[in-house]
């Protein structure tokens, strides 16, 4: 995919496609959400490329909507509060032709997106990114991340902090799946995985990380998140379809011990891993 001229407000230019959509669902994300944008803006001006961006709005009650359109993205509203449904929304909105999912609480480096358009530049059609946290994090989840990097790359999956693919893997697939309230990153990136394989590809995790907010590391022990998921996996396959025991992703926040919020996203803010 060549890498066009760089446009000022984040949109394409009036009566083009762009070539790039960086969808973003967000609830309440009035703290994280202005760094998330401002380092879309800056990568995807580095690699001088046409882009908008699309803030799906999940019924926020705080200031993320304005906030959204503050920064040059273009907002829709929704009132899904699930989190696969509001992905899907975003994307019917967009027009690009690449679409990158990203989540509302993180930092997009350039190098990340240089290496998915890449990808795509040599054929290939969907692929994800590991992901570094913010911030200080508790020992147990430095091990976590590490594991997850290896992991996720064996099987050929992402965090669902940044995916990307065509528009036409993102029809073929027929989007996210709107059945369940989590793991809906890896239903995704099994079916573009099959849909790759028919045109002779597999999804590819790029190597440079993006930065995601390591909030919920800091906010819940070890034993509280390892309890949910216990318990997640012990419901099976149905119970990723019902709402509750989701209230980690779905009920109230809890504020991050280290008061991480909408600040500077440049090296003196990232200390991933640290």
């Amino acid at each position: 995919m060549p890498y066009n001229d760089p446009m000022d407000s984040g949109s394409a230019r009036s009566g083009a496609s762009p070539a790039v959509s960086f969808v973003i669902p967000a609830y309440n994300e009035e703290r994280f959400l202005p760094r998330t944008l401002d380092s879309i803006h800056s990568t995807a001006r580095a690699l001088r490329l046409e882009y908008e961006i699309v803030v799906a709005d999940d019924a926020s009650t705080d200031r993320t909507g304005a906030l959204a359109a503050e920064r040059g993205a273009r907002r829709i509203t929704v009132k899904n509060r699930q989190i696969a449904a509001t992905r899907n929304a975003g994307a019917r909105a967009a027009a690009g032709r690449l679409l990158i999912f990203v989540d509302a609480d993180t930092v997009v480096p350039a190098e990340p997106v240089g290496e998915a358009l890449e990808v795509i530049a040599s054929g290939g059609v969907a692929g994800g990114s590991p992901c570094a946290f913010d911030g200080r994090i508790p020992p147990w989840a430095r091990v976590l991340e590490r594991t997850l990097r290896v992991l996720y790359r064996w099987a050929r999956l992402t965090p669902d902090a940044f995916l990307f693919c065509t528009r036409d893997a993102f029809d073929a697939v027929g989007g996210f799946d709107e059945s369940v309230f989590g793991g809906e990153e890896v239903l995704m990136a099994r079916a573009l995985d099959r849909f790759a394989r028919t045109r002779g590809r597999r999804f590819t995790l790029v190597r440079s990380p993006i930065i995601t907010s390591g909030r919920k590391l800091r906010a819940y022990s070890g034993m509280e998140l390892l309890g949910t998921l216990v318990r997640l996996a012990l419901r099976g396959p149905r119970g990723v379809r019902r709402r509750e025991g989701f209230e980690m992703w779905y009920g109230p926040r809890r504020d991050d011990p280290e008061g991480l919020d909408a600040g500077g996203c440049g090296p003196d803010w990232v200390r991933a891993g640290s």
